[in-house]
């Protein structure tokens, strides 16, 4: 494996002082297009998901099929802070990945991120990775509980999820839409993990970190029946204090969501 190269030109010319960033060393031989890509992210591919806050794009370049992210331009101060403090939601994003694949954990291979530094601190930026074209993702067996092979598909998901914990990785967006699921067709399912520009790394996990872990997934009580029953098995950890848990921080959860979504209507901020 080659060394990252970082890159140095400006993929616009709006106000830019100058850029940051990194093509993998294993797509260096496509930068003119990533370039291209990025400068044009407005005019190509087709957009995925909603895209409220951020927005991710599905382009094709010379037979390769990528995912743009382009994330919102921080406001100041934060523009201040992840120009010169902390590291860009981009950065991340490519770094996280790098680490998650030399750990034998699914996610989507990185190719490049590129962030614009401007006046007033970062402006635009941007994350590239191969796209991967999933079966389903977790949300599924959420809404179609009937789902062919669900069950199965919950107890190698715990497994993953519990490999995650002991890697010491803290994935603090483990949410429905964030595992895109492969199906390999040998009774075997690939988990790729999206969305990772907030992670912590290298700490160990106790049993309230790792249940809270669970929360955002939204996971149905069947679901959590499943899910605990195969984490008990790869843990010390009792089913019963296990199920208990996660389906204590889920219901915390979806209190706190309807909360927000309460908040957001009052304000007028909700559609």
């Amino acid at each position: 494996m080659g060394a990252e190269r970082p890159h140095q030109q400006a993929f616009t010319t709006r106000r830019v002082l100058h850029t940051k960033g990194i093509i993998s060393p294993e797509y260096q031989h496509l930068e003119p297009q990533i370039r291209h890509a990025i400068a044009h992210f407005d005019n190509l591919g087709h957009k995925v998901g909603k895209g409220r806050r951020n927005m991710v794009k599905h382009m094709v370049v010379d037979g390769v099929a990528l995912n743009v992210k382009s994330f919102k331009k921080p406001p100041i101060p934060n523009s201040l802070i992840y120009r010169y403090i902390r590291k860009s939601k981009a950065e991340r994003s490519y770094r996280y990945a790098r680490h998650l694949l030399e750990r034998g954990i699914g996610t989507p291979e990185p190719l490049a991120y590129l962030e614009q530094h401007v006046l007033k601190g970062l402006g635009e930026s941007y994350y590239v990775s191969l796209h991967v074209q999933e079966d389903l993702t977790f949300r599924t067996l959420i809404d179609e509980p009937a789902y062919p092979g669900r069950e199965e598909i919950l107890r190698q998901f715990a497994r993953f999820t519990h490999r995650l914990h002991e890697e010491k990785i803290h994935f603090l967006d483990h949410s429905p839409g964030n595992t895109l699921i492969v199906n390999e067709n040998n009774g075997k399912y690939a988990f790729y993990l999206v969305d990772l520009n907030r992670m912590q790394l290298g700490r160990s996990l106790g049993f309230e970190a790792r249940m809270k872990n669970f929360a955002r997934l939204s996971a149905t009580k069947d679901m959590i029946e499943v899910i605990s029953r195969e984490y008990a098995l790869l843990s010390n950890y009792s089913q019963g204090k296990i199920y208990d848990r996660i389906g204590h921080y889920t219901e915390m959860n979806s209190r706190r969501r309807l909360r927000q979504k309460q908040l957001n209507k009052r304000l007028g901020k909700y559609k």
